[in-house]
């Protein structure tokens, strides 16, 4: 669920804009770079540009931790992708992708006040983007990835994390678990349950799926079943055990602990939670079969995979990615906070408790005025980011 708006005729429509409007808005690009010193006489140019820059160009190089605090590098956040899963578009290519990752850095300075750029690469191959990264690393001081395919995201994630001394964070995977968890937190209250014992069904086992699951099970739920286009992620299933290294594989290892096997209908047979992250549909004869005051997270964009005038007939609370019906399960209420948090905390890492707190503080922003249609905070709300890097911080200390 990329925070960025891939916009289709559906949503269009739905938010009343036109495409001269769109077209008009992304002309030129979305970003610019600004001074933050006056360049206003000689006096300016000789402190921001030569000669006063050598002075600091020596000190740096007799003490390069000098560059964290008299260059912008450690502040700045590189959103970089190739453009091979694209929300709603999928394998579109780095050209076609830019507009999307113009607006990711966009968003990270609007509502974590980080510089950003993106970075969009011509290539798919993981050692590839790890050289080129690697070699760049003086220039940023975090790496958000974004929109790059499963499974190639996994290992270039996982790689990354070792090969860089800084914060990397695939924002597809993480991102989006860490609204899930805070949203299905509250949906849990709503209906009065305890997270723990919740029985939660995550339909898609790609990049997002994954990382819903993984945060779920660190955050204590103890019942969670995987289900892929060919059903249920279980360790007996010819197709993982003869893929036995897989991330899906696994995730069979962790999580289906009643060992059930089949499809949708035998993983919502007594149910709590739905969560899709896929662009499966979920039928409406197997939503009856669900608990009662079931939670239904329909998180696929731009067609959910139950349209919520549906889910709402069977399911307490029900949630969406999108920003034309109620509980949206947004991004950006996560990743500028978190960055923003690990960068205060000089973090060289994105840990799970980091990702924990984070969901723990957008949840709590919704408690006083807590219901079925407001589970999590507005993606404008002005106390997101504040209270998630606060939390991050806290975390990473």
């Amino acid at each position: 669920m990329s925070v960025e708006t891939i916009t289709t005729e559906q949503n269009v429509t739905a938010l009343a804009l036109s495409e001269e409007e769109i077209f008009a808005a992304h002309e030129g690009g979305k970003l610019s770079v600004s001074s933050t010193v006056p360049l206003l006489n000689k006096r300016d140019l000789s402190i921001a540009y030569t000669p006063g820059v050598a002075e600091v160009s020596r000190a740096i190089h007799a003490n390069p931790e000098l560059a964290r605090t008299h260059t912008w590098a450690e502040r700045l956040v590189v959103v970089v992708s190739d453009g091979t899963a694209v929300l709603g578009l999928g394998d579109i290519g780095p050209s076609a992708s830019l507009p999307v990752m113009e607006g990711k850095s966009a968003l990270f300075k609007a509502f974590g006040d980080l510089d950003s750029i993106p970075l969009v690469l011509n290539t798919t191959n993981v050692d590839e983007i790890i050289e080129t990264l690697v070699r760049l690393r003086p220039s940023f001081g975090a790496v958000n990835l974004e929109d790059i395919a499963a499974p190639r995201c996994f290992e270039l994630e996982e790689r990354l994390i070792e090969a860089l001394d800084c914060p990397v964070m695939h924002d597809d995977q993480h991102g989006t678990a860490v609204v899930v968890l805070a949203a299905l937190t509250n949906a849990a209250k709503v209906t009065g349950r305890e997270l723990e014992g919740l029985k939660v069904v995550v339909s898609g086992a790609g990049a997002a799926g994954i990382a819903v699951s993984e945060i779920l099970l660190a955050a204590g739920v103890k019942d969670v079943v995987l289900l892929d286009s060919k059903g249920i992620i279980n360790s007996e299933r010819a197709d993982l055990v003869a893929d036995s290294g897989s991330a899906k594989a696994r995730f069979a290892q962790r999580t289906n602990p009643r060992a059930l096997s089949g499809g949708p209908a035998e993983a919502l047979d007594g149910a709590d939670v739905f969560i899709g992250v896929s662009s499966s549909k979920l039928a409406e004869e197997h939503l009856k079969l669900m608990n009662e005051n079931s939670i239904v997270f329909a998180l696929s964009n731009p067609d959910p995979e139950v349209l919520p005038e549906v889910a709402v007939q069977y399911a307490a609370v029900v949630a969406t990615g999108r920003s034309d019906f109620p509980n949206q399960i947004n991004n950006v209420l996560a990743f500028p906070g978190i960055f923003r948090g690990a960068l205060d905390a000089g973090a060289r890492r994105i840990t799970p408790a980091m990702k924990i707190a984070a969901a723990r503080a957008i949840a709590a922003l919704a408690e006083e005025e807590l219901s079925a249609e407001y589970i999590v905070p507005s993606p404008l709300d002005p106390r997101v980011a504040p209270a998630v890097t606060a939390a991050v911080s806290a975390a990473a200390e």
